[in-house]
């Protein structure tokens, strides 16, 4: 079972957000937004959302299994000491959520640990999962850490691509 989840970790002192500049621009260019759930505000209405739109992203993930119901996903992912709106960022076209980004605060760890990303199927291909995970690096410095770390099932080799082209590298930890 080990061998079906790939874990990577991100040296953010090692990331060069300028890289990635122009899939930020891409997204400007055309009218989608970044921002996070904290600015939007961490409403119940927004947790909402944050759920409809991970519980679609997530069907697309190799052995994802049954998504939480939205209780499950509120006693799960939200209503944890790791949960921070800061590390939650948003792709938004005019009012619409179009794709998240979602990193949780580990720092008894050392690290935060991005848990999803996701975007719309109609917006892929276009660089906003790239944008919204360079303009996520910032919340491992709000929470005083230099590393982020995520894992995949071996089978999504779409975001193993994704997150080593941000520099995420191979590496072994155990727990979180």
């Amino acid at each position: 079972m080990a061998d079906q989840w790939v874990k990577l970790e991100l040296d953010v002192r090692e990331f060069d957000a300028r890289r990635f500049e122009p899939c930020v621009e891409r997204c400007w260019n055309r009218g989608v937004r970044l921002t996070t759930l904290a600015d939007l505000g961490d409403t119940a209405r927004n947790r909402r959302l944050l759920y409809e739109v991970n519980k679609e992203y997530a069907a697309d993930i190799p052995g994802r299994g049954a998504f939480y119901t939205f209780h499950e996903y509120l006693q799960e992912r939200i209503d944890v000491p790791s949960f921070d709106p800061r590390g939650v960022v948003i792709a938004l076209d005019g009012g619409e959520w179009v794709g998240v980004a979602a990193t949780s605060d580990r720092r008894s760890s050392g690290c935060v640990f991005n848990e999803m990303t996701g975007v719309k199927a109609d917006y892929r291909g276009q660089g906003i999962a790239i944008a919204m995970k360079t303009f996520g690096v910032g919340f491992a410095g709000y929470c005083g850490v230099s590393r982020i770390r995520t894992v995949h099932h071996a089978a999504n080799r779409q975001a193993i691509a994704m997150n080593r082209r941000l520099g995420y590298l191979d590496a072994e930890w155990e727990g979180l």
